[in-house]
Parts: C-alpha cells; structure tokens; sequence
C-alpha cells in the first residue's frame, strides 16, 4: 500500500537555494527559470536556521501591498525557521503535519541535511 512509503521515497531530491539578502525579484527569477514554487534561504553561519519563501510569501509580502520585488529583500519575507520533515516520516504523518501547519511544501532532512523537498502534490501523486 502507498501509505507506507516514506518521505524520502516520495520527495524531489532538487533543492534550490538563494541567499537572504538577494532581492525578491531575483528570487522570482530563479523560481521561474527552475519551475519551482519555493526556495530555501542558505544559512549565515552553523547557528543559522534555514529558511524557505514560497509563491505566497511573494504574493503576501509584496504583490498584494504594491512593492517593487527589487526593492524588497528574501529575508524580509521569508518563513524562518523553515519546518522539515524527517527522511523516514510515513507519508500518512507528512501529509497530516503539512496540512495541520498549513503550508505545501517542505524540506526533507536527514541527518541534520536537507536532502529532498516534499510538496502535497508529491504525497497524492505517491498513490
């Protein structure tokens, strides 16, 4: 049965990152030219937590109040720290958590690393 399998069996192992201080049009960029919907913020430094911006962060943070995406930083309206979802989580449990945070993506981590990502599009097509 599909329900077994594991967030690692299900994920997309590309992950694609930009730094927090790039401005929020090169962060649409780079999501237009990879086709993805998200982007993980790189850490500062070991302390660092990760983070992620999504199509609705941009849509929240600058489409909906009229701001120039040039002119606003990632790290203005990233989501940080970012919430991940261990590699061998059934995918039962991920699809309950991404729903109960209300979010659709997410990071798959292993070892303290990100290895994959895993969108609810990924749990449904997984059956």
């Amino acid at each position: 049965m599909s329900s077994s399998k594991s967030a690692k069996d299900i994920a997309s192992l590309s992950l694609y990152y930009i730094d927090g201080l790039a401005s929020v049009r090169e962060a649409i960029n780079l999501m237009k030219e990879n086709q993805v919907d998200y982007l993980f913020i790189k850490k500062r430094n070991e302390q660092d937590a990760n983070g992620i911006i999504v199509i609705s962060d941009i849509i929240r943070g600058v489409i909906a109040k009229d701001l120039k995406p040039e002119e606003v930083s990632v790290y203005e309206i990233m989501t940080k720290p970012a919430l991940s979802i261990s590699s061998n989580l059934n995918s039962k449990y991920v699809s309950r958590l991404l729903l109960n945070s209300k979010i659709n993506v997410a990071p798959v981590e292993e070892n303290g690393n990100y290895i994959g990502v895993i969108h609810l599009r990924d749990i449904v097509y997984s059956y």
